[in-house]
């Protein structure tokens, strides 16, 4: 479990209702700190760095806020209509969740300066597809997960369920409508032995043709100290062609095949959409975030292929190697689109 995180009933009855108004009032003082920061810096006629990315930043996480706020109450809405109205339950939480979305990626665009780039449009969505897809991504840089599920609730037109860490159940907003849509928190801690696969295995298996699984399977955002790290652990444990490999593969973490395996194992049927990006992941610190802002000369780059879940080998050796391949594969492509 995470640790601090209370239990569910707790959030919702005491934690959500008085997230409403402490976010009310973080909002306004975000908005009024923006202000502040941009007439400062229009008053004295100078591009003061500091005002101009302290007014962005500032009314890009008042943004945030209203929209967190917008997927809480909308959420509660939801919930005292469903016994009146019958409520489409999945499909209204998903719209939710892809409005609150767009308008964040909207105003990162506008305030500073978030823009994504296709290397080519993603497959047309097909809705009476019979199975359901599943995504494996990169994890790196500010921003990737959202875009991502952006992507798979807009242009792909399927509901994400989403594989996360816990921690962001502390977010109100998040917590309730990913929850509703089947994500699957993973905990930070675990007991010994507890199996993770198991959980992810039950969820895939319960997807249908409208659902799409997004998965990172590096297991956390990438950075050259976490990839050190992943190295010498292969080291240590004595997979030396897998440390090569991951040695060689300097803009990638080394995938944990564990959740993939189980994925595919449940749901052998599935399509496999997976996906690279390039452009932020450098990014790898506030400082260095700050100092990019704004981000109109990085746009985040994204590239895919798709695979017929039939098309992957059927045994576990079979299907190591063809995970270790795709990331050899992203790996390329990342090194050939990276600053």
């Amino acid at each position: 479990m995470t640790a601090g995180l209370p239990p569910r009933w707790l959030r919702r009855c005491l934690r959500d209702p008085l997230w409403v108004p402490v976010a009310l009032l973080l909002g306004v003082l975000f908005a009024v700190l923006g202000a502040l920061a941009w007439l400062d810096g229009w008053l004295i006629r100078l591009a003061r760095p500091v005002s101009g990315k302290l007014w962005r930043v500032a009314w890009l996480a008042a943004t945030y806020l209203a929209l967190d706020l917008v997927m809480l109450l909308g959420c509660f809405w939801l919930w005292l209509a469903q016994p009146v109205r019958r409520v489409a339950w999945q499909p209204a939480h998903q719209s939710l969740l892809r409005w609150c979305l767009d308008r964040m990626l909207v105003a990162s665009e506008a305030l500073v300066g978030y823009t994504v780039l296709l290397d080519r449009p993603l497959p047309p969505p097909r809705p009476d597809s019979p199975v359901p897809l599943l995504v494996l991504a990169r994890h790196a840089g500010p921003g990737d997960s959202v875009t991502l599920v952006h992507l798979i609730a807009s242009k792909l037109d399927r509901c994400p369920r989403v594989v996360l860490k816990a921690a962001l159940q502390w977010d109100p907003g998040l917590d309730v409508v990913l929850n509703r849509l089947r994500a699957y928190f993973v905990p930070s801690r675990s007991g010994a032995g507890e199996d993770r696969t198991e959980p992810l295995a039950e969820l895939a298996s319960g997807l249908d043709g409208n659902d799409a699984l997004l998965l990172f399977p590096e297991g956390g955002n990438w950075t050259p100290r976490r990839h050190r790290r992943a190295v010498r652990r292969l080291w240590r444990a004595g997979r030396r062609r897998a440390a090569r490999r991951a040695q060689a593969n300097s803009h990638v973490l080394p995938p944990r095949p564990g959740g993939a395996l189980a994925c595919l194992r449940a749901r052998p049927d599935a399509e496999v959409l997976v996906v690279a990006h390039a452009g932020l992941d450098s990014l790898v610190s506030p400082s260095l975030i700050w100092r990019a802002l704004p981000l109109e000369d990085r746009p985040m780059r994204i590239s895919w292929w798709q695979q017929s879940g039939a098309t992957i080998p059927a045994d576990e050796a079979g299907q190591l190697e063809w995970l270790a391949r795709q990331w050899d594969r992203i790996e390329q492509w990342v090194a050939s689109h990276s600053r």
